[in-house]
């Protein structure tokens, strides 16, 4: 069976080719940001199914995950089975009884719920983990920018301590976010101690295409810090699902 490994995600890619290089990379996820209420998506839902099918038929490990802020069960769920994803980040704000609906009705897909940070305090992010942690499989902490109202692709860190708290107090693993890129992931994960980092704008170049120096660097950083923690990790649970 395949080693368990921490999950090291970068949303964002553009196209297939794009993905292919992330897989090439070394990267475990990749994640597609669709039906945003405030950044422009980086592809359409029918690109975004063809870079799933193109993973699928790399026949590599690394699996795509939709990120989108649909707080609908029922449309998530239309969603995630017309792209072929494995997983699902709830990035909005989705009732509780509507990712009740959505455990329920798709058992079988690998959901991480995110945890804004910059729009509660520590205590309230804790207590919206504790009441979701039945129904979802892992958390991701993101950044809250107050000059755009974005929840995430901010390219902005949050502090660190609070990401801390939350991975010492959860019942389910943490995946780190909000402006990692290849310069400060290793100090991040060795702050943090996540189950698996996350990267989007901090790996583009000007035009907003991936670099792959800075994936790869990006990912050597984050095994470094990973194999000096002993962190098993994700990637394996969001394989089996």
């Amino acid at each position: 069976m395949p080693k368990l490994q921490p999950i090291v995600q970068v949303a964002g890619a553009r196209s297939a080719g794009e993905a292919l290089m992330l897989a090439r990379a070394g990267v475990t996820h990749v994640g597609l940001p669709l039906r945003l209420p405030v950044h422009k998506p980086d592809v359409t839902e029918a690109e975004a199914r063809g870079i799933v099918a193109a993973l699928a038929a790399h026949g590599g490990e690394t699996q795509a995950v939709c990120i989108t802020y649909v707080t609908d069960a029922a449309e998530t769920l239309d969603l995630c089975r017309f792209l072929g994803v494995a997983g699902v980040q709830l990035h909005g704000a989705m009732p509780l009884e509507e990712v009740r609906r959505l455990r329920a009705a798709a058992p079988g897909l690998f959901l991480i719920k995110s945890l804004v940070v910059g729009t509660a305090d520590a205590a309230g992010l804790l207590d919206l983990a504790q009441a979701h942690a039945p129904f979802v499989d892992a958390f991701l902490t993101d950044t809250f920018d107050p000059a755009t109202g974005a929840a995430g692709a901010t390219g902005r860190t949050h502090d660190w301590a609070i990401s801390a708290r939350l991975v010492r107090a959860l019942p389910r693993p943490l995946i780190l976010a909000g402006g990692l890129n290849a310069e400060n992931v290793e100090r991040a994960v060795l702050a943090v101690h996540p189950a698996g980092v996350d990267a989007h704008t901090g790996l583009e170049d000007t035009d907003g295409g991936k670099n792959e120096t800075l994936v790869r660097r990006f990912v050597a950083g984050a095994r470094r810090a990973f194999h000096s923690l002993g962190v098993a990790g994700l990637a394996k649970d969001c394989e089996s699902k």
